[in-house]
């Protein structure tokens, strides 16, 4: 497939911004039942806010991806309107009821807003309501991007459970990263360990499970072939010519025309940027306490996933290039 930078813009900053919004609550629950020191609801409330504006710049990348961007604000209802049978759809209402969600939990922390809603007795019950609500709608948000590719059965590389996995470990992993960073930078120095730790398990998890993503996708038997592509049987069929003067829609948008080479060093760059660096500089920065490191950490990785996202859009290939093989 050809990649669009506008849709790599959008799943990487969501998934950071929702990954950044996890961490943050799940301090916050933590701190409630002593787990971990509780702080004030401005540490939470700006936290949540980079976290909406990860949201809101995803927002954006993906206006650039319509043809007529008016159309996001004139006819979006009727994306919204399929949401039965369309992971599109769905994805189209998750987004602006995470934003929400996002927006009533800064509101709710920065101006300290509470109500005992269950009788507890407890300090942050609105809070902890509202953030519920927001993890679980960003949870449907995740699977909702994710399933829009892992849905589409004829892209083989797409079409599987990893897909949704890795969606999920990826843009937590850099919302924890970003987390270290944030809390080292409000001076929480009993968060980074907290945070620090999660980015890094997150970060080796979200490695093994793209690993076997790669393995997987190199070893798959394809289901179409040239025969099929044009309904002959016969055993040898081979393309030479486009069969037109010049390109189209179908030679343009479903192949990324780069060389093998060039895919191989794409995945090898960010195998390295978005996996085992990060854990190296964030191991550095919770060893010396340099928040700068824990912010250079986040922009390695943040930078080896948008390398990533570009290597899975890439990596997918369309049945239609079998007939258009010229081309690609």
């Amino acid at each position: 497939m050809h990649p669009a930078f506008s849709v790599i813009f959008l799943t990487t900053l969501i998934g950071a911004g929702q990954g950044l919004f996890f961490a943050l609550f799940a301090s916050q629950s933590y701190a409630m039942v002593h787990v971990l020191p509780a702080h004030d609801g401005g540490f939470y409330a700006g936290g949540a806010f980079i976290a909406l504006l990860f949201m809101l710049g995803g927002l954006a990348a993906a206006v650039f991806h319509l043809g007529k961007p008016s159309y996001m604000f004139t006819r979006a209802w009727r994306g919204m309107s399929q949401w039965r049978t369309s992971w599109l759809s769905r994805e189209l209402i998750a987004m602006p009821l995470v934003m929400a969600l996002f927006f009533a939990y800064i509101v709710v922390q920065y101006f300290g807003i509470d109500a005992d809603l269950y009788g507890w007795g407890l300090p942050g019950q609105l809070s902890l309501t509202v953030g519920i609500a927001a993890a679980v709608a960003s949870l449907g948000l995740f699977l909702s991007t994710a399933m829009i590719y892992a849905a589409i059965k004829f892209l083989q590389e797409w079409a599987s459970p990893l897909t949704v996995v890795n969606f999920f470990l990826l843009g937590t992993a850099s919302g924890f990263t970003l987390a270290t960073a944030y809390a080292a930078s409000q001076g929480a120095a009993d968060l980074v360990p907290f945070y620090g730790a999660w980015a890094v398990a997150l970060t080796v998890a979200g490695f093994l499970t793209r690993a076997a993503s790669l393995i997987r996708n190199a070893r798959i038997k394809r289901k179409s072939t040239v025969q099929t592509a044009i309904g002959v049987r016969h055993t040898r069929v081979e393309q030479k010519s486009m069969g037109m003067m010049g390109g189209s829609y179908n030679t343009r948008e479903y192949f990324h025309g780069r060389t093998a080479a060039f895919l191989r060093a794409v995945k090898w760059i960010f195998l390295v940027l978005a996996f085992p660096v990060p854990v190296l500089l964030l191991w550095a920065g919770l060893a010396t306490g340099d928040g700068g490191v824990l912010l250079l950490a986040f922009a390695v990785q943040y930078l080896g996933l948008l390398f990533e996202r570009w290597f899975f859009f890439a990596q997918a290939n369309h049945p239609q290039n079998l007939y258009y093989q010229v081309v690609g």
